[in-house]
């Protein structure tokens, strides 16, 4: 295993779970810790978000240039992992079946509409 892949493999764990413990701590109203847990979700995003610059300084690649088809990519990947994570909320923190399934299909289709976005169609 290389090196840089080792590091992206410990920051990329390390700043999912706490991004994931910290929207645990702010979804789940009987924690009480909804501050706390926005707090240590931005800290889990920025973790990951050095791990990105990380890994690729490590592999010589270029920064990654922000043009509007990158902040399109990042904006669709945000709504969809948005969508699917309220509706998990809904079906099963707020019993709410239906509309939890619903919005977490649709959460699915927009996250599986990245990857012909980043892919392409052949």
């Amino acid at each position: 295993m290389k090196k840089s892949t080792f590091v992206a493999m410990i920051l990329g764990t390390i700043g999912g779970i706490l991004f994931a413990l910290g929207m645990c701590m702010a979804l789940i109203p009987e924690w009480n810790a909804f501050r706390p847990g926005v707090v240590m979700g931005v800290i889990g995003a920025v973790v990951l978000l050095i791990m990105v610059i990380v890994w690729r300084k490590m592999e010589n690649k270029n920064p990654i240039r922000p043009s509007g088809k990158t902040i399109g990519t990042v904006l669709l990947g945000i709504i969809g992992a948005l969508l699917l994570g309220v509706g998990m909320c809904l079906t099963m923190v707020w019993s709410n079946m239906i509309l939890g399934i619903v919005i977490g299909i649709a959460g699915i289709v927009v996250l599986l509409c990245l990857i012909p976005l980043t892919k392409g169609l052949k």
